[in-house]
């Protein structure tokens, strides 16, 4: 390979598009150095656990039982403890990367448009206390037709967000046509329905979620929408070199690593002049549209469903972690 040429295929990578780190793991941040991050419940349960970071949720589990009172309940102060780390979590991640990161409203939320409103405004409230500007921070919300319509307003009050759970063209048209900042299609979840319902395997361009999103970042340009796609959810690094081009890709530290260790040719497979000259037809997706397409459209119907439910079941594992950590905390304060 040329010496001028990057060498491994995650500085190429790079040349084409804005690589994001999908992990909650600060120490992997640090060592991928990612433009933007993105967090979940289940990322941050998994960085609550880890030794180097219990400072951070002892404090921020004492600051939301002061701020409660002794007279309620461990759930509750677990609940509001949640909110206050994936800010904590977020700050810390800030202070390390350059660009924005991804910050979740409850899942449990995904069908309820006025509470999905106020949480992300809370969300925004405490950067905001903290000085971080909006221009650095995406409300991750599901990509329900209710989250869509909530996001909506969040844009014109420019409170960035980034919907996730995106699994079908109807989602992503209509979250563009709401001037949404960013989708994240779900690639890796996509091709595990196919391969569970069909009973075989793909790869390559043939893998069924290089294809969604693949027409989504076609249609996108095609039409002009602003909304930036990011494919999200990889299986192997199969699956992020058919997207090499695509606006942002949130990839896991295992395999942005495999990326840097593999020398080898990276070329651009998606170009926003190349899908100006395709013959696509514009959609147009209102409720009715949304509902049918949605209906007609069983991967789609199946893993929003089931992501959903595991999102609001990892937040409800870390809720525990949290009121259970509070109970010890408690516990050793009384003994003292």
């Amino acid at each position: 390979m040329p010496q001028n040429l990057p060498r491994n295929m995650l500085d190429q990578l790079r040349t084409y598009t804005v690589v994001v780190a999908d992990t909650g793991d600060i120490e992997a941040m640090e060592k991928f150095r990612p433009q933007d991050a993105t967090t979940n419940p289940s990322l941050i349960t998994a960085a609550a656990q880890l030794p180097q970071y219990q400072p951070i949720v002892d404090g921020v589990l004492l600051a939301a039982r002061y701020e409660l009172g002794k007279s309620v309940d461990a759930k509750t102060v677990a609940n509001l403890a949640f909110q206050r780390l994936a800010i904590a979590f977020g700050k810390k991640i800030l202070a390390i990367i350059p660009g924005r990161v991804s910050t979740e409203v409850d899942a449990r939320l995904s069908y309820d448009t006025a509470a999905t409103i106020a949480q992300a405004r809370a969300i925004i409230a405490q950067y905001d206390a903290e000085g971080i500007g909006r221009e650095r921070v995406l409300v991750k919300i599901a990509s329900t037709w209710e989250g869509i319509r909530a996001a909506e307003v969040l844009e014109r009050e420019a409170i960035h967000c980034n919907l996730t759970l995106l699994f079908g063209l109807h989602q992503a048209i209509a979250a563009a046509e709401a001037g949404v900042t960013l989708v994240s299609p779900f690639v890796g979840r996509i091709l595990d329905w196919y391969k569970k319902d069909t009973g075989q395997d793909y790869s390559g361009a043939n893998d069924p979620g290089v294809k969604s999103v693949t027409a989504i970042y076609n249609y996108y340009k095609k039409f002009d929408y602003k909304t930036q796609v990011m494919g999200a959810s990889f299986r192997n690094i199969g699956e992020i070199c058919e997207l090499a081009g695509c606006d942002l890709l949130t990839i896991s530290p295992q395999l942005l690593a495999e990326l840097e260790a593999t020398e080898a040719g990276l070329p651009r497979k998606l170009d926003p002049e190349a899908a100006r000259t395709l013959n696509i037809e514009k959609i147009a997706v209102d409720k009715a549209a949304f509902d049918a397409m949605h209906a007609a459209d069983r991967m789609a119907t199946d893993k929003l469903k089931e992501g959903i439910e595991g999102f609001s079941a990892a937040l409800v594992k870390l809720e525990t972690l949290l009121a259970k950590r509070l109970a010890e905390l408690e516990t050793h304060a009384a003994a003292v």
